[in-house]
């Protein structure tokens, strides 16, 4: 083979490997994004609340709300900075430091004798001054102004306490359970058709319903007894808003793709700010 057959093939070799269909790897966004970094200060944007803030931390409400001196209503306003660190307990004990070099100086003692010696005599007569009447004036009635008494601020309504009853909060295929490890999932994943009914799994109050956390789509988030709380992400229509009360089986969303590829329901249960596993809670099917 001459030297312009040899060239030939290699061309030809060239042509057969540009002309093969290569893919780039899809990333899987089913599953929400895992913890952010936690920041030292976080600034309060429109649309969130303090339920929010702390769920995407991975923080406990109650302790986010205590570290800025947040009263019980838990309302925050956009502008807002809220520390997220908590603060570091003092390790160094106040003393008293007496500096040897220094000596208090003696107190003077001064006899009783001295005393009486030192001070002078008053050798002149009193006199007797008569006392003057006193002359009350009548002191005029004072107007009293009721001051207007501010209107407290309605607190929203307190979740009873007491064992929780949950409930599947959607029917349809497990397509990914809860994983600590490796691709982290936070909680379960429940496939179904697009609007398929989204049911909350137990009695409690809205405390959010928004898409302001990343990953999660249309996100509604429920509070049972102030320890637990409940999360469904990736609705296509959310059907509540913050401070309603709901119970559990009652519709408050349905089922959709926002914020991942496929449609499905994201969902998650929080006890003190951190995710454990929903099947060690929902009942058997």
């Amino acid at each position: 083979m001459g030297l312009k057959g040899c060239l030939l093939l290699c061309c030809s070799f060239l042509l057969v490997a540009c002309g093969g269909k290569t893919y780039a790897p899809v990333s899987d966004r089913s599953v929400p994004v895992s913890a952010q970094p936690q920041p030292n200060q976080y600034q309060v944007r429109k649309g969130d609340t303090l339920y929010s803030i702390a769920f995407r931390y991975g923080m406990d409400y109650r302790e986010l709300a205590k570290r800025n001196s947040i009263s019980s209503n838990y309302n925050i306003y956009p502008g807002q900075k809220l520390s997220l660190k908590p603060v570091p307990k003092s390790t160094v004990s106040e003393s008293i430091v007496r500096d040897a070099s220094i000596v208090a100086p003696k107190p003077t003692i001064v006899s009783s004798h001295q005393k009486t010696t030192n001070k002078p005599q008053n050798t002149t007569p009193k006199v007797k001054v008569a006392a003057k009447p006193i002359v009350t004036a009548k002191a005029e009635p004072q107007k009293v102004v009721a001051k207007p008494v501010p209107k407290a601020k309605s607190k929203p309504p307190k979740v009873t306490a007491g064992p929780i009853k949950w409930g599947w909060p959607a029917s349809g295929k497990i397509v990914s359970t809860f994983k600590t490890k490796g691709a982290v999932n936070k909680g379960i994943n429940i496939a179904s058709a697009y609007g398929a009914k989204v049911t909350a799994a137990a009695k409690g109050r809205v405390v959010y319903a928004g898409s302001g956390l990343l990953g999660y789509g249309n996100l509604v988030i429920v509070d049972h007894n102030q320890q637990f709380l409940s999360a469904y992400a990736h609705n296509s229509r959310v059907l509540v808003k913050e401070n309603d009360m709901v119970d559990k089986g009652q519709k408050i969303a349905e089922m959709g793709n926002s914020g991942t590829d496929r449609v499905m329901l994201h969902f998650e249960i929080r006890r003190d700010g951190k995710p454990v596993n929903p099947l060690r809670y929902l009942p058997k099917q």
